[in-house]
């Protein structure tokens, strides 16, 4: 039994995990997901990585995790460094991005929406980001076209929303403004500024620059946040007591986490950049509104990515997408790994090397791994045979088990690998299990998830036969979605689908029949 050690944002300190249900040896995850106004960029995704691979060295050392991640639809502003949301409805910046492709003919494919319907709009980028994540291994984004629980969205979950409001007032930690929005009272909670060590003061004498004048006079604290904002003539809105309007972003996500997890959760994750105001919000609403002590008893924070050494930005022409990346013959093995391999709490610089030298490592994995498999399906099991040793994999599982229970030390972790890899050669020794040392290979798989998504064509595969497997594999599953399509069973189709692009594979039908490419 392993114990996880892991760093909490909320205390500053690197913990003994220890769920609520210790016994039970389960976890409840909550981690904050994209607002679906665009496609989401490798820097996103690098905090979407990092909590898959939390998530699933939680599972490696024995825990069963119920991972929720949100799909923001709705009322998210431009400006989040204002707790109130300043700016504008990030839909609607959608919306006019749209309407101007549409004039330029440079939609991208399926994009053929009214730019005026933002959950078109939504749904739209909405399901090109469950392709990439599902491309990628993101693995709650896998399980979700199961359970649509696990990614809701606001726009489904508006009376929770408006439950959590009114239980706010109820006690007296919010209350209806002159100007007719509801705002969290934060001197109703003392704890608030403890995630990210902001102080009340502080607050106040930097809301000016956050904060218009005319809002200001409403608010019984200038750093009041948000909860309702009464807008007839916004195009997303809901009948609420307190008029028709839109929730604040800050208040769906503790309403989902609630609905779907519960009121008190093991953890929660995000980029180190929704610590305030958003996760300090979800603190305070969380707290007051369901009685607890704390909401969250973890808090998991993934720091940001740089390009090449500078920042992310489309004026540089250094901002990309999923989509970006593959699209220049990278494979999604070599990118999952890129995001990952920086320890989280580290700023991490990607670069078009560093996928090269991710490639070169994952390619000597999958020859190990393809020779595995082919004397395993040789040779039979001997598993507890007293005259059986550990081979390299067997031995340097528990190496890396460490080092994944250490604060998540993908490094460490790599270099058991890597070890392992050098001291096997190509034939398994009589002593030595071929069962067992594939494994101990495909269990440290399950939390780096890489092998399965390796299509490089510059694999030096042995005898070529992974590639072959590969194929195999392809083929068989474009059979069994034709033979679903035939029978109607669309949902088996889909399901087909959805796990051909997990493997990096896109597919394309035509009168011709169907036909496959590597992403």
């Amino acid at each position: 039994m392993h114990d996880l050690r892991l760093h909490n944002t909320l205390t500053r300190q690197t913990e003994t995990f220890v769920p609520l249900d210790a016994a039970g040896r389960t976890v409840t995850f909550y981690s904050c997901g994209p607002t679906v106004y665009d496609d989401a960029h490798v820097g996103n995704f690098r905090s979407f990585l990092n909590a898959d691979v939390l998530r699933r060295t939680l599972e490696l050392i024995g825990y069963s995790v119920r991972h929720v991640m949100n799909i923001t639809d709705v009322g998210h502003m431009t400006d989040d460094t204002d707790a109130d949301g300043g700016g504008e409805d990030k839909m609607a910046v959608a919306g006019r991005r749209i309407a101007e492709a549409k004039k330029s003919g440079k939609l991208p494919p399926g994009a053929d929406i009214d730019p005026r319907d933002p959950l078109a709009i939504a749904d739209f980028y909405a399901s090109r980001f469950l392709e990439d994540a599902r491309t990628l291994g993101v693995k709650v984004a896998e399980e979700s076209s199961k359970d649509p629980t696990l990614m809701p969205r606001p726009t489904q979950c508006i009376p929770q929303m408006i439950a959590l409001v009114e239980k706010l007032i109820a006690r007296n930690h919010a209350y209806v403004a002159g100007d007719g929005v509801v705002y969290f009272d934060i001197r109703s909670f003392p704890a608030y500024g403890k995630l990210s060590g902001n102080t009340l003061d502080a607050l106040r004498e930097g809301a000016g620059e956050r904060i218009s004048a005319d809002n200001q006079s409403f608010k019984r604290h200038p750093a009041d946040f948000m909860l309702w904002k009464p807008d007839a003539a916004h195009v997303m809105k809901w009948d609420s007591p307190w008029g028709a309007g839109y929730p604040g972003w800050h208040l769906e996500c503790s309403a989902m986490a609630a609905a779907f997890l519960g009121e008190e959760i093991d953890l929660h994750s995000g980029g180190e950049d929704n610590i305030f105001p958003h996760h300090e919000c979800e603190i305070a609403q969380s707290c007051c509104g369901y009685g607890h002590s704390s909401f969250s008893r973890v808090w998991f924070h993934t720091r940001h990515l740089v390009v090449e050494g500078e920042k992310m930005s489309k004026s540089k022409g250094n901002f990309f997408t999923v989509r970006d990346v593959l699209a220049r013959g990278i494979t999604p093995a070599a990118l999952r790994l890129e995001l990952i391999r920086t320890h989280y709490r580290t700023n991490a610089n990607f670069t078009w090397q560093g996928l090269k030298d991710c490639q070169r490592q994952i390619d000597r994995w999958s020859r190990a791994h393809a020779e595995l498999v082919r004397q395993a399906a040789n040779t039979p099991a001997k598993f507890g045979a007293d005259n059986i040793n550990h081979g390299p994999f067997a031995r340097i599982l528990e190496q890396f088990t460490v080092a994944m229970c250490d604060d998540l030390n993908v490094a460490r972790a790599l270099a058991a690998i890597n070890t392992a890899v050098g001291e096997s050669s190509e034939v398994v020794p009589a002593d030595v299990c071929a069962h067992a040392e594939l494994a101990a290979l495909e269990r440290m798989n399950g939390v780096l998830a890489v092998l399965q998504r390796n299509v490089s064509p510059s694999a030096d595969l042995h005898g070529d036969s992974e590639v072959v497997e590969f194929k195999a594999k392809v083929e068989s599953l474009i059979a069994a979605r034709a033979a679903a399509r035939t029978a109607k069973d669309w949902a088996a189709s889909d399901r087909v689908r959805d796990e051909l692009a997990a493997i990096g594979v896109q597919i394309k039908d035509s009168a011709q029949g169907t036909t496959w490419t590597r992403m």
